[in-house]
This record gives structure tokens, C-alpha cells and sequence, in this order.
């Protein structure tokens, strides 16, 4: 298993570094470490869903659009 750092694993999943920080800080990627003051995620991790986007919101959205 190879870790990797936010920028990295930002642009595997074609996050922002920011987001992929948040996750990490926020304790949401099983395995995500801090070294120092950087955060290390295991290459195999799986990528979180966006709490910004969640399945009760979409449905709002669509009934509005009615």
C-alpha cells in the first residue's frame, strides 16, 4: 500500500486539494494519517460522497422543478 498526499490523491479522485484536506480533517478517508503537517492517504482509499450533495437535497431540487 502506497500513501499518498491530498494534491495527489485530489487529482485521482478530480477533487480539489481543499476538499480532499477537509475529508482528511474531518475523518472522513479511512487510513488518512498526518505526518508533520501533511496528510498521507492510502492509495486504495475510497473517495467519500459530498455531504453538499445528498440524495433528500436532489429530491428538493427536483420537486421544485414541477
Amino acid at each position: 500500500m502506497e500513501l499518498l498526499t491530498t494534491t495527489e490523491m485530489a487529482k485521482k479522485w478530480g477533487l480539489s486539494r481543499r476538499r480532499v484536506t477537509t475529508y482528511c480533517t474531518n475523518g472522513r478517508i479511512e487510513g488518512a494519517i498526518m505526518k508533520g503537517n501533511t496528510w498521507l492517504i492510502p492509495d486504495n482509499a475510497i473517495k467519500p460522497e459530498d455531504p453538499r450533495r445528498t440524495r433528500k437535497n436532489s429530491d428538493e431540487i427536483e420537486e421544485g422543478a414541477k
